[in-house]
């Protein structure tokens, strides 16, 4: 029998929405996470020494940690400022805002004279310029998320929102490729002189790019829906907090172990493989390179699974195996070789993977469409505060507190833990496509197709 769903020109143009909405949700997303990424791992490596100088090398990497930690505070201004005025005004506005304001810090970064240029307002131009970063990844998430599931269908919201998951992955497997290049390449001096300065410079190049891409996607048919009907919130945040406080809880809650636990397989790891087991910095990034290579495919797998089980299970049973994992890690990393590390990272980025692939869909099936993008970034960015911005600095100061790996263990696995409450408290996905489904009625496509 002739399919005629291949003929219909309608369907083949929704097709092609999605498949563009896919790919402008991940490589703009990557794109911001490049920029996040490369001050991270230029934290751990290089930034202690050059903007924050001490005779104790512990107190110049606490403060460095210190900057890393503002670019998650920030993160709630964003969430509350973008996030409303994505529901109110429109997707796509607010993601092309997010990605030059990301941008234009970051390289800013990349031409800040140093602690010795310029004294103390070298580092107080870092924590600035390190905000204004948090506040534009603050307001990208959910909006990445929205971009790629509400253009897809909702019975596979998993794997459509999926898309802007592997943007920290991508995002850090580019900026840990750029710099292990750099340090391949170049001397220690050098890389210290200018070196680093290279990798924060390319985000010109890489956001322009990013903004040819979303430049040319439309607004997603959720939205153009709400618009036709008149139904956009006038007062989305207060709204969330008023009729959605279990939603915004759970969703929050979800997110503080993978926060958690990607802090130490991707930026921690690199000061205690260097610090702690003497290995070299080359080393160190090869192994967050490996794991972060496999999350770029296991993250939509992890996602598209969610859709086929319970995906509250399958983040409850990654969330256990997160609690568990450090525990062997530490040890087995023990005798500094590299083999044991790059495999214990690994394995600490699949389990990441499982939390953090089908993390998007169900954070945004918690809250109703007209309040999902405000609910979702206020969730993301007010968890990343009490979960991924203070995680290396509690890391460094339990580690040089103990001398030992076990109460880093114990942290993760209790960041596991409230991740597992969330889950138990959340709902699950049926009621979400319920509500997509009542607001694409027909009548209400056909008028928003018509706007």
């Amino acid at each position: 029998m002739h399919d005629t769903t291949k003929d219909d020109p309608r369907a083949s143009e929704r097709r092609s929405g999605v498949r563009r909405a896919f790919v402008a949700s991940l490589t703009g997303t990557a794109l911001e996470w490049y920029d996040f990424a490369v001050y991270s791992a230029a934290a751990a490596l290089v930034f202690g020494d050059l903007f924050f100088p001490s005779e104790d090398p512990l107190t110049g990497t606490l403060l460095a940690f210190s900057t890393y930690a503002v670019g998650y505070i920030s993160r709630p201004l964003g969430g509350v400022v973008f996030g409303r005025l994505g529901d109110v005004i429109g997707r796509k506005k607010v993601l092309i805002a997010t990605l030059v304001l990301i941008g234009a810090a970051t390289f800013l970064i990349g031409v800040l004279p140093t602690y010795s240029t310029i004294g103390v307002a070298a580092p107080i131009a870092l924590v600035v310029l390190r905000f204004a970063q948090g506040v534009g990844v603050g307001g990208e998430w959910g909006g990445a998320v929205l971009l790629s599931s509400e253009f897809g269908d909702p019975r596979r919201r998993g794997f459509y929102a999926s898309a802007a998951q592997v943007g920290p992955p991508a995002g850090n497997l580019l900026a840990n490729g750029v710099l292990a290049a750099l340090g391949a390449l170049l001397t220690e001096a050098q890389f210290e002189a200018w070196g680093w300065r290279v990798a924060f410079l390319l985000s010109g190049a890489l956001v322009a790019f990013g903004l040819w891409i979303r430049a040319k996607l439309e607004e997603t048919p959720v939205f153009r829906a709400m618009e036709a009907e008149q139904s956009r919130p006038e007062a989305p945040i207060r709204e969330v907090f008023t009729t959605q406080p279990r939603a915004l809880l759970a969703a929050i809650l979800c997110r503080v172990g993978p926060d958690v636990l990607y802090a130490m397989f991707t930026v921690f790891v690199l000061t205690y493989a260097t610090g702690e087991l003497g290995m070299s910095r080359g080393s160190a990034l090869a192994a967050v390179l490996i794991g972060s290579s496999l999350q770029v495919f296991l993250m939509p797998l992890a996602g598209a699974v969610s859709d086929r089980i319970n995906r509250r299970v399958l983040y409850g049973c990654a969330a256990v195996a997160a609690g568990v994992w450090p525990f062997l890690f530490f040890p087995m990393i023990g005798g500094g070789s590299w083999i044991p590390l790059a495999l214990g990272v690994v394995v600490g980025l699949v389990i990441h993977s499982f939390l953090y692939g089908p993390q998007a869909a169900f954070i945004a099936e918690q809250f109703s469409p007209r309040l999902r993008y405000t609910g979702s970034s206020l969730a993301y960015t007010l968890a990343g505060i009490i979960g991924g911005a203070i995680a290396p600095l509690l890391f460094t100061t339990l580690l040089s507190a103990y001398g030992s790996w076990l109460p880093l263990a114990l942290y993760i696995a209790v960041a596991a833990a409230v991740s597992l409450a969330g889950v138990l408290l959340g709902r699950d996905p049926e009621a979400a496509v319920d509500e997509d489904a009542q607001l694409a009625t027909p009548a209400a496509q056909a008028t928003a197709d018509a706007v």
